[in-house]
């Protein structure tokens, strides 16, 4: 079975308009505006003994009480010129899992900082780079936080500003402000999958084995049309080409799913109703899947669907992995596959530059020297270290022993200051 299938599927496309990412060299600081504008100020290269690493960071060593591990100096290994901080299925602390957690005993104050790591290749880890100052600030400043990646495996990149000074009280728990931005890298919320062969069947079959919900929206079966498909986000896509049938809109058409989020919300009719903005959200664990059978046999000529949540440049929730297959009369026949741990951007593969360029009047992000995200800096104002972690979490992914030995690994800390 062959398919024409949107460009998205070969290669990464960044979610915020800006350019492809090109393959970098794997061990130069990518340094906003060129390396003469900036001087090494301090750096960590993980090349000295494991016992060497206390000299200049300092380890949690005890429970947490926000995810699932506790936290030691001995999950944070220096091996071969890289710092491993290593997840171990091990009670400890009051917990059922340890991790790695290291920060400066040096506090930093504006320049570039950069780290090259690598995700531990698993779900449901927080691989994270940021800055907090861990004394009190100064009177009239703000407590913050700065995550200039908490990475989820295999493609995810949030970064984070918290004001941890105001906090509020909302139904009986305390938050704070916190302005945050994710990038799912090698997806997009639309698929086109047009066929080039047509398939003739009764039953569809799509299915997912992504580590949390899916969320998954206007869903579109359509006939062979001369006359071509629409942009899968379109609001009006099944009246924007003359010749359109959408099977799935059908009278006839039954439509099965998994589960839901809430198994009392039976939040299914979404993926038919015609509006782009609403989703069907699955179950979290197990095989996630929506099957449409019709009431007589149907000829496909394209199949479209969206899924995730957000908005344009800041889309959240989108699928790692999909398979679409139909019904022969006897047996299930894939149509198509994706995977993006099988891509470029499955950053347990390889190494990758995450940046941060922290100044007086702003906060710019950064991965592999390509500019993410820009903000006003209103309150990061004070000294802070550099922080270094690896967290079980319970809000990305499943809980498994895949997570047992699994490793985030970090090659060097550099900051830069900008030259006089």
């Amino acid at each position: 079975m062959k398919l024409h299938v949107n460009a998205w599927m070969l290669a990464a496309v960044w979610l915020a308009s800006v350019p492809l990412l090109g393959q970098t060299s794997p061990v130069k600081s990518l340094l906003p505006g060129g390396a003469d504008k900036w001087e090494l100020a301090w750096s960590e290269e993980f090349d000295g003994p494991d016992a060497a690493l206390t000299n200049t960071w300092v380890s949690q060593n005890g429970p947490s009480g926000h995810i699932l591990c506790s936290r030691w100096r001995e999950n944070a290994v220096i091996t071969n010129g890289l710092l491993r901080l290593v997840a171990r299925k091990e009670k400890r602390g009051g917990q059922n899992w340890t991790a790695g957690n290291i920060w400066t005993k040096q506090a930093f104050q504006y320049g570039y900082f950069e780290c090259r790591y690598k995700y531990a290749g698993a779900e449901a880890l927080n691989n994270s780079f940021w800055l907090m100052p861990t004394s009190k600030v100064p009177a009239g400043q703000k407590h913050f936080e700065l995550d200039i990646n908490e990475g989820h495996f295999p493609n995810k990149l949030n970064t984070n500003i918290h004001n941890h000074s105001d906090r509020t009280k909302v139904n009986g728990k305390f938050t704070h402000p916190t302005s945050s931005r994710s990038f799912s890298f090698g997806v997009r919320p639309d698929v086109t999958l047009q066929l080039e062969i047509p398939v003739t069947t009764r039953r569809f079959r799509f299915s997912s084995s992504h580590g949390s919900y899916v969320h998954l929206g206007e869903f579109r079966i359509y006939n062979v049309n001369p006359a071509g498909y629409p942009d899968a986000l379109s609001p009006t896509a099944d009246k924007d080409k003359p010749g359109l049938v959408n099977f799935v809109r059908e009278a006839g058409t039954k439509l099965t799913t998994s589960g839901f989020l809430k198994a009392t919300d039976d939040t299914s009719k979404n993926l038919l109703d015609g509006r782009i903005e609403t989703r069907w959200t699955s179950q979290k664990e197990g095989e996630k899947w929506v099957e449409f059978e019709f009431a007589d046999q149907r000829t496909i000529g394209c199949i479209q669907f969206l899924n995730g949540y957000g908005k344009p440049g800041d889309w959240k929730g989108l699928l790692d992995n999909y398979r679409v297959a139909y019904h022969d009369g006897t047996k299930w026949v894939e149509m198509a596959k994706f995977d993006v741990k099988e891509g470029t951007y499955n950053f347990a593969r390889e190494f990758h530059v995450f940046g941060f360029d922290w100044t007086e009047q702003e906060l710019v992000f950064y991965l592999d020297g390509k500019e993410l995200r820009r903000e006003k800096n209103n309150f990061c104002f004070s000294p802070a270290p550099v922080w270094l972690s690896l967290a079980v979490i319970a809000w990305h992914g499943t809980v498994t022993d895949v997570i047992d030995g699994a490793a985030m690994e970090v090659d060097y800390v550099r900051i830069y200051r900008r030259k006089p």
